[in-house]
C-alpha cells in the first residue's frame, strides 16, 4: 500500500475546482484541474476513499499507461506491451470505453475492438486462457482516452458512475432530473456543509423526486455517498486490497450512524404527486425516511418548516431549453421570490437556472453566480440574502403597474373567457382556444385545457406567439410575451408551471413534427366523452387539434360498422373517434414510429388496445395507399367505407428518400388514391390546415366533391374561419 499511483476522476463541467479541493481533503496529492476532471497521485487508499467519498466525481480512473496511438497498430502495440495479466483474470471479463480520435482511429467501436484484441491475446498468451467481453458489469472496466495522436489507458475503479448512489433505481426519477453529483456540487456552492453544522436547515420547494434533499441530508450526516451501492469496478481487479477496504468501509458506516443523530430540518415539496412519491421512496432506501419532510404542495404555499431554524432554501425549478420557453416560466419564479420574501427573512437561497432574466424574475439581489454545467446546457446558480433589503425594485411590475397594452390584453382575454366559457359549459367542451391574436399588440394564440383523469381538477394553458415581424423591436415583442404569459396565468386562473409557450414560425419539411423540447411531460384531457394524452411542451402541435372538433365528431357518426382508414394519423385522434362510433376495424397509418407509438397510448387509454380489428402501420402513407390498392385488387385486403385524411402542410424525412410532400401540390393524387380505397358508397373525410390551399377540382374529375369547411369550424375559432378546409369525397 506504499505505492504511489496517477489517478483521473472525471466530473461534470464547472465543477473541477471543488473536486479539486474535495480530492485534496480526501488525501490526494499533485491534484490538478483539467477540463470536466482533476487528476491526483496517491497511494491506493486514497483512490478507494475518493470512490467512497466524493460526492462531485463522476468516475475515478487509475492510470494503467499512455503512448502513441495515431494508428491501430500503434494502438495494438501500445496495449500489448502493459501487463494486464496482472490486474484482469485470464477467465475473467472486461470491457473498454473510448473517448475521442486520432488520425488512424476515428471509429470509437473499431478502437475498443482493437484494443481488445490486444489485451486478451497478451493474457492468452502468458496465461493459456482469455477474458470474454461484458458489457454491463465487468470484472474490469477500461477507459482509453484519445488525444493528440496519443491514448492514456486507464482502469476504471468506480464501475458504475459515482452519481449512481444505489438509492434510486434506473428510471426512477421526475422531470428535469439532476444527477446526484450535480445536485451535490450545488450543495457544496451554496455552502450547505456550514450551514448544516451550524443547525439550519434545508428546504426545496420544488424538489422532484429529492435528490437535492437526498444529498443535502448525506453531507449534513457525514455519509459517504457511496456507502449504498453493491458493486464497485475495482472487485474484481487482481489488484484489489479486500482489507483496505473493508476498513473504509467499517469508518464510514459509524460516521454515518454518529451523523443521522445530529440531522437539522430538511424538508421538500413539489405540485406533483407522482414526483413526491419517488421522492419518498428514494428517502427511505438512503436511510433518511423519517428526516425528510415531504408533501405535495403548489409553490403558492411554501412556509418556513415549523420551528427550524434559518437555513438555505435550495431548488431546481424548470428552465427554459429552447426559444421562448423561458418566458412562460418568468411567472413561475416572480412566485418564489415572492414567498421567500415573505416566509425567509434571514435565509440564504440558491436557485439554479439557465437564464439570467429567470434569476432575475425572482426579484432578490444575487451575491453570486456560479456556472454549471446540467449535461450539455449551460447553467448558473444564483445565490441570494432573504431580505427585504435584497428586494429589487426594477424586476416585475406588480397587476396595477401593468402597461395599458397589457390591461387591454387582460380585458380581452377575460371577456373571451366569459362568452366562450358559457358555450364550453354547455356543449360539454373541455380543451378550446379562448384568444386569438384579437389584438395585433398581443399576436398569440391561447389555448385552454382542462386536465381529466390523473390531471382532474387541473387547468392548463398552451400560448403560441406568431414570430412577430422584422419591423417590430424583439425586445418590446419579448416584453409584450411576458406580460401575455402573466395575464394568461392570471386570468385563466392557470398555475404559471402550467402554462406551456411556444414561438410558432411557418415551418419546413419535417421540423413541423420535430421534438421542441425534452420535458416528457403528458397530461390526460377529455374530448367528447373520450380520453386523450397531450403533450403541451415537446412538440409544436400538442396531440389534439382543437379546431378539428366538429370533424371528429362526423368521423364518429360516420364510423358505425365500417372499416375505417385514418392518413397521417398523427397521434390517432381520429381513430380513437372512429372506434368509438362503433367502426368495425380501423387502420391507423403514419410514417412516425412516435406518433404511433401516442395513438396506441391513446386507443389503449379509451378501451381500445391494439389487435385484429385496430391495427397501425408505420408507412409512407402514398406508398401505402399504392400497396393497399394493390392488395385490394388482388383480393387480398378489403374496401373501406370511411377513409379519414389530415395530410401535412409539407414533410420530408429519411424514410422518404428524395422525395418531399407539399399538400397544394401533390392534394389531387393523394385524393384519388385514397379514394380508391372507398366502397361504392364509401365516404373520404379531407382535411388541411393550409390556409391558403386551393383544391384543384378539375383535376378531380369523376370524384363527388362537397366543401363541408364553414359547417367544421367550431365557435372558438370564428375569428380564424381559415384555420382550415375540409372536403367529403365520394366516388362519382
Amino acid at each position: 500500500m506504499t505505492a504511489t499511483y496517477r489517478y483521473a476522476a472525471t466530473c461534470p463541467k464547472g465543477v473541477e475546482h471543488l473536486l479539486a479541493e474535495e480530492s485534496r481533503a480526501l488525501g490526494a496529492k499533485e491534484v490538478r484541474e483539467t477540463r470536466a476532471a482533476v487528476t491526483f497521485t496517491g497511494p491506493l487508499e486514497v483512490a478507494y476513499r475518493a470512490c467512497l467519498w466524493s460526492r462531485l466525481a463522476s468516475r475515478v480512473l487509475l492510470t494503467m499507461g499512455e503512448f502513441a496511438a495515431a494508428t491501430a497498430e500503434e494502438l495494438y502495440a501500445g496495449m500489448a506491451a502493459l501487463p494486464w495479466e496482472e490486474h484482469i483474470p485470464a477467465e475473467g471479463t472486461l470491457a473498454i470505453d473510448v473517448n475521442g480520435t486520432t488520425s488512424g482511429l476515428t471509429h470509437t467501436k473499431f478502437t475498443a475492438q482493437k484494443a481488445k484484441d490486444a489485451v486478451v491475446d497478451r493474457i492468452r498468451d502468458r496465461l493459456g486462457a482469455r477474458p470474454s467481453v461484458d458489457f454491463d458489469r465487468p470484472d474490469v472496466r477500461l477507459n482509453i482516452r484519445l488525444h493528440k495522436e496519443r491514448a492514456t489507458v486507464s482502469l476504471d475503479l468506480s464501475g458504475e458512475p459515482l452519481h449512481q448512489r444505489g438509492y434510486r433505481t434506473p428510471g426512477e426519477q421526475a422531470e428535469a432530473p439532476l444527477k446526484e453529483n450535480l445536485a451535490a456540487a450545488v450543495l457544496v456552492r451554496a455552502g450547505w456543509a456550514e450551514i448544516a453544522a451550524g443547525g439550519g436547515a434545508l428546504v426545496d420547494p420544488m424538489c422532484g423526486s429529492g435528490t437535492l434533499l437526498i444529498e443535502g441530508a448525506m453531507i449534513a450526516a457525514d455519509q459517504a455517498p457511496g456507502l449504498l451501492r453493491d458493486h464497485w469496478g475495482f472487485a474484481g481487479w487482481l489488484g484489489h486490497n479486500e482489507d483496505v477496504w473493508h476498513a473504509l468501509l467499517d469508518e464510514a458506516d459509524e460516521r454515518a450512524e454518529a451523523g443521522r443523530e445530529r440531522l437539522p430540518v430538511i424538508s421538500g415539496s413539489d405540485r406533483d404527486p407522482a414526483a413526491i412519491a419517488i421522492a419518498v421512496t428514494c428517502a427511505k432506501r438512503a436511510g433518511f425516511g423519517n428526516a425528510i419532510s415531504l408533501a405535495t404542495r403548489d409553490l403558492a404555499g411554501l412556509t418556513a418548516p415549523a420551528g427550524s431554524n434559518p437555513g438555505l432554501v435550495v431548488t431546481n425549478p424548470p428552465y427554459g431549453v429552447r426559444l421562448g420557453e423561458s418566458e412562460a416560466l418568468v411567472p413561475l419564479y416572480a412566485e418564489l421570490g415572492e414567498r421567500l420574501l415573505a416566509g425567509f427573512d434571514g435565509w440564504q437561497a440558491a436557485v439554479l437556472t439557465n437564464d439570467e432574466a429567470l434569476a432575475r424574475a425572482i426579484g432578490l439581489r444575487s451575491h453570486a453566480a456560479h456556472t454549471l454545467y446540467n449535461g450539455a446546457i449551460e447553467t448558473k446558480l444564483y445565490r441570494f440574502e432573504v431580505s427585504a433589503g435584497s428586494a429589487r425594485a426594477d424586476v416585475r411590475k406588480a397587476p396595477a403597474a401593468r402597461s395599458q397594452g397589457a390591461e387591454m390584453f387582460a380585458n380581452r382575454l377575460r371577456k373571451k373567457t366569459r362568452h366562450l366559457g358559457k358555450w364550453a359549459r354547455r356543449e360539454g367542451v373541455t380543451c378550446y382556444r379562448v384568444y386569438d391574436a384579437d389584438l395585433p399588440e398581443y399576436a398569440v394564440a391561447v389555448d385552454l385545457y382542462q386536465g381529466a383523469g390523473a390531471h382532474e381538477g387541473r387547468r392548463f394553458a398552451h400560448v403560441a406567439e406568431y414570430a412577430p415581424p422584422p419591423s417590430v423591436d424583439p425586445d418590446l415583442a419579448q416584453e409584450r410575451l411576458i406580460e401575455a404569459v402573466e395575464v394568461v396565468a392570471e386570468v385563466l386562473e392557470v398555475e404559471p408551471a402550467d402554462v406551456a409557450l411556444k414561438v410558432r414560425k411557418r415551418q419546413r419539411g419535417s421540423a413541423q413534427y420535430e421534438r421542441q423540447a425534452v420535458r416528457g411531460e403528458w397530461v390526460e384531457v377529455a374530448e367528447g366523452g373520450l380520453r386523450f394524452l397531450v403533450n403541451l411542451h415537446d412538440y409544436l402541435d400538442t396531440g389534439l387539434f382543437l379546431d378539428h372538433r366538429p370533424v371528429r365528431a362526423m368521423v364518429r357518426d360516420l364510423a358505425s360498422k365500417q372499416r375505417v382508414c385514418n392518413l397521417f394519423a398523427y397521434s390517432g385522434v381520429a381513430s380513437v373517434y372512429a372506434l368509438a362510433g362503433g367502426a368495425s376495424y380501423v387502420a391507423t397509418v403514419d410514417l412516425s414510429a412516435t406518433y404511433l407509438d401516442w395513438a396506441k397510448r391513446n386507443t389503449a387509454l379509451n378501451g381500445y388496445p391494439e389487435g385484429p380489428t385496430n391495427r397501425f402501420f408505420r408507412s409512407d402513407v402514398l406508398r401505402w395507399l399504392s400497396d393497399e390498392r394493390r392488395r385490394i385488387e388482388e383480393g387480398r385486403a378489403r374496401r373501406y367505407g370511411l377513409v379519414f385524411c389530415d395530410p401535412p402542410t409539407f414533410s420530408t424525412s429519411k424514410s422518404m428518400g428524395e422525395r418531399t410532400f407539399d399538400v397544394q401540390r401533390d392534394h389531387v393524387a393523394l385524393i384519388r388514391d385514397a379514394a380508391a380505397l372507398l366502397e361504392p358508397d364509401g365516404v373520404l373525410v379531407f382535411s388541411t390546415n393550409l390556409r391558403t390551399f386551393k383544391l384543384d377540382e378539375d383535376a378531380l374529375d369523376g370524384l363527388a366533391i362537397e366543401d363541408i369547411t364553414a359547417e367544421t369550424i367550431p365557435p372558438d375559432f370564428e375569428r380564424t374561419p381559415r384555420i382550415h378546409h375540409c372536403f367529403v369525397v365520394r366516388r362519382g
